[in-house]
């Protein structure tokens, strides 16, 4: 009996972090796509992709994502590629035009609005306190042009209303099969990280969905655990952990994918090859000029 295929995903630098607090968060362009080099060769299928100015700060423009997009295709032709379209504080085009002009294999879809904070109980203060919308108007607008672009939209839930926020959008047409969500555990304004939270969030979804957890900060161990029993995929890298289970310092994304594809193994399961990612997830190859 073929042991079941596990796709991994490496998020490779996101917007929040930064190199104070690891000095493996990578930057450029250049920087981005040696990132993803690292993940691929450990394991990863899918590489989720924000883009940064050279100084760190988020980027939002074409260009931008145009030279990480070149740089990512150089060294790992055949993996499948997800980019953001999440941000606060711009335009709905600012957040969909490098999806126009890239058509990559997938997209971030952000499916509900809610608080976006980090908490210090240290300090007793809050950071990142932002409210993030992403009312229906929105979402839709989204949709209709990743459908345009011929992207998989990736429904990223961060609680259980954002799960059945696809409901309406499935009756709508805009939603089509196979979908594809993202269960975000442990964000504050979110649901918490627990394994029982994960199990109700995937009791939630439309049969036949394909889905990974994205388990924020060292609680992302526990449930990436429990999602491969639970037959799901799973998402590791520095824009939502920069540690390991021992508590170690990450030294780059690769070294995330290399422990995620470990207990993979340790479960008795495989990491699934792009290839396989590719088949699994029913995105063919595009065939470009």
């Amino acid at each position: 009996m073929p042991k079941p295929k596990i796709i991994i995903t490496a998020a490779l630098t996101g917007v929040l972090a930064n190199r104070s607090q690891s000095p493996y968060i990578p930057y450029t362009p250049e920087e981005i796509a040696e990132e993803g080099r690292r993940a691929v060769d450990a394991g990863a299928g899918i590489l989720h992709i924000h883009a940064r100015q050279d100084n760190g700060m988020p980027a939002f423009d074409v260009e931008t994502y145009r030279r990480i997009d070149e740089e990512v295709k150089k060294r790992c032709p055949e993996v499948i590629i997800n980019y953001s379209t999440g941000a606060i504080g711009i335009s709905n085009e600012e957040r969909i035009h490098h999806i126009d002009a890239l058509q990559p294999d997938m997209a971030a879809l952000n499916m509900g609005s809610m608080n976006y904070a980090i908490y210090s109980r240290k300090k007793k203060t809050f950071y990142h306190d932002h409210v993030f919308a992403n009312p229906f108007k929105d979402i839709r607008f989204f949709l209709e042009r990743m459908k345009a672009a011929g992207t998989r939209p990736e429904m990223e839930c961060f609680d259980t209303g954002h799960i059945h926020n696809a409901q309406p959008l499935i009756d709508l047409g805009l939603l089509e099969p196979p979908f594809q969500f993202s269960l975000i555990l442990g964000v504050l304004g979110g649901i918490p990280a627990s394994t029982q939270n994960l199990v109700h969030q995937v009791n939630q979804l439309p049969a036949g969905s394909h889905w990974q957890v994205i388990g924020i900060s060292t609680k992302q161990w526990p449930l990436v655990a429990a999602a491969i029993t639970l037959g799901g995929n799973v998402r590791v890298g520095l824009e939502d952990n920069l540690y390991l289970p021992d508590g170690e310092l990450a030294k780059g994304n690769g070294d995330l994918v290399e422990k995620a594809a470990s207990l993979v193994h340790a479960i008795g399961y495989e990491v699934a090859s792009v290839s396989e990612a590719r088949e699994i997830l029913n995105i063919p190859q595009r065939i470009t000029s």
